[in-house]
């Protein structure tokens, strides 16, 4: 019974000697300081295209659960946004080309694109 006593005794020492560790233990310098959240530092740059070069060198800070999820996301959004975007340049062009070609693969009616072979002085 008195190591019963006496376990329960160290363990509430413990936890007093652990609570005032956190809260400050009355020394004046208060609770633990908050540390500031980590943000991404070099983002996707605004100004330019996003090239390989600059997915290749993207880190993502760690937080409590993994990543943040607003940096993430920010930078998917900007991804996605570049995609479509490069998507529909390619679009375009790819129907300018097709249009282009088109008139010249198929001409017009009754006009024969040979040239007509010359003709003898007689």
């Amino acid at each position: 019974m008195v190591m019963f006593f006496f376990l329960v005794v160290a363990l509430a020492v413990v936890v007093a000697a652990v609570t005032l560790a956190v809260v400050g233990g009355g020394e004046g310098t208060g609770p633990l300081p908050e540390s500031a959240p980590q943000r991404l530092y070099d983002p996707l740059p605004p100004d330019r295209p996003v090239t390989r070069a600059d997915v290749d060198a993207l880190r993502f800070p760690l937080a409590a659960r993994g990543y943040r999820m607003a940096d993430v996301d920010d930078a998917l959004n900007r991804l996605a946004a570049e995609l479509a975007e490069r998507d529909a340049r390619i679009a375009d062009l790819e129907s300018a080309l097709a249009g282009a070609q088109a008139p010249a693969a198929h001409a017009a009616p009754g006009v024969s694109t040979e040239k007509p072979a010359p003709q003898e002085d007689r």
